[in-house]
């Protein structure tokens, strides 16, 4: 047994910890857990527990229902919540889902994640991500469908004497820290009950488990205050939506692979490929980032929101899916959506996709740096190039045919999301049917 997996195994027995939560996600987003007492963690490690893949979305067919979670045991935190007597009662671990025969599944939105991290580390590079993260806070009420209440009415930056929220914001912190989560900074947003809290840079992989367990986090610390906590993306039509916008950065050793002081924008060939080639791929990267019908309630004229895949220094409202660039920091924002591992999977593979598109379809949606081979670059002017997606059904049809994103025109049910290789799972993945979310 390696060291991590016995340091796991010593610390629940020094802290008398009673519950394991085995974490993973399906591929909407949802965090699924399965909870083991600490006695069945080292046959884990060992075996996996295994489960009905079938019962999760996009996972697999009732034939193939055979999946296993393997916990990552350098994943391994103790939840900050304590038993009257002041100990902790419970851990968590992120779980990596397999096929019974130890073959990694390609549904598994951390095994994608993975993977693309492993490409963009063969040539050198090693992705960070930092994302601003808003959600709101509502006043607790019946769940009979009634107009959710914001449980403020503050505005940007206020700190009112009476408010709620900074006491909230300042809880939150201090269970994210606790669990090893750093955050720079925290205020209101512009929304009535609508606040923000960013996270401090972390290799991308490690930021995606850091979001899942921010969300469960700050939902936990909400009821816990007395109110509730939405990360739905457009709650309220006459009030700003929420986002997770997302800073990243490209690192070749200790360099800053963004930066190049010759340049007159001060943007290197890699920083421009890299927001070329998100801009080609915005339509396809907006249906992963923006599942939800109501994420397209956000994204309209005059929302505070990008309507357009465009770029520019400095540009607050950048494309749904596009840049914002800040060479001296090294940083490319964009705004994404609820699901961090499938939504930060498209950017760090620096091959070229959009190059080889024509060539090589099927090696699927990769959108980082592209265009090395074909030196793709962005409108010299930062113009908008071209629309987002403004329905439920569009960001479908803009991504038919492209590699593992690919969508049969006409409605809602049809679009779908290939996360599978067909020789693995054929047809597996299709998003829910009309009138369900996408």
């Amino acid at each position: 047994m390696d060291r991590q997996k016995e340091f796991v195994l010593r610390t629940l027995e020094e802290r008398d910890i009673r519950f394991v939560r085995l974490w993973f996600t399906d591929v909407l987003g949802y965090l699924k857990s399965v909870a083991i007492a600490p006695a069945e963690l080292e046959g884990a490690f060992e075996e996996g527990i295994g489960f009905d893949g079938s019962s999760i979305e996009g996972f697999a067919r009732v034939s193939e229902s055979d999946t296993v979670a393997r916990p990552d045991p350098s994943t391994f935190q103790v939840l900050p919540w304590t038993t009257s007597a002041g100990k902790h009662y419970s851990a968590r671990m992120f779980c990596d889902i397999t096929m019974p025969d130890g073959s990694p599944s390609w549904a598994d939105s951390r095994h994608v994640l993975r993977r693309q991290l492993a490409k963009a580390s063969d040539l050198g590079f090693t992705c960070y991500v930092h994302p601003e993260i808003e959600f709101f806070l509502l006043q607790p009420g019946p769940d009979d469908g009634s107009v959710p209440v914001p449980a403020d009415n503050s505005g940007y930056f206020d700190q009112a004497v009476h408010d709620s929220a900074p006491n909230f914001r300042r809880h939150a912190i201090e269970a994210l820290e606790q669990m090893g989560i750093s955050v720079e900074f925290s205020h209101h947003e512009g929304a009535p009950g609508q606040q923000e809290i960013d996270l401090r840079y972390a290799d991308a992989l490690s930021m995606a488990d850091n979001v899942m367990t921010f969300r469960y986090l700050v939902k936990e610390v909400a009821l816990a205050d007395g109110v509730r906590a939405s990360f739905m993306p457009k709650p309220f039509a006459e009030h700003p939506g929420s986002a997770m916008h997302t800073h990243m950065s490209l690192f070749e050793g200790d360099t800053n692979a963004f930066h190049s002081p010759d340049d007159p924008l001060q943007l290197s060939d890699v920083a421009k490929s890299f927001i070329a080639g998100i801009l080609e791929h915005a339509s396809e990267i907006s249906a992963v980032t923006n599942q939800w019908v109501n994420s397209y309630k956000r994204l309209v004229h005059g929302g505070e929101a990008p309507t357009a895949a465009s770029w520019g220094r400095g540009q607050p409202l950048g494309p749904g899916t596009g840049s914002d660039v800040h060479p001296a920091q090294g940083v490319v924002a964009a705004r994404r959506g609820p699901q961090p591992r499938l939504g930060l999977q498209p950017l760090p593979d620096l091959r070229g996709a959009a190059g080889r598109r024509s060539a090589r379809r099927r090696e699927g949606l990769r959108a980082g740096p592209t265009g090395r081979g074909q030196r793709l670059e962005p409108d010299a002017r930062g113009a908008a190039c071209h629309g987002l997606p403004r329905a439920a059904y569009q960001p479908g049809q803009c991504a038919g045919g492209h590699g593992e994103l690919g969508a049969r025109r006409g409605s809602v049910g049809g679009a779908r999301i290939r996360l599978l290789p067909a020789q693995q799972a054929r047809g597996v993945g299709e998003l829910p049917q009309p009138r369900h979310p996408v």
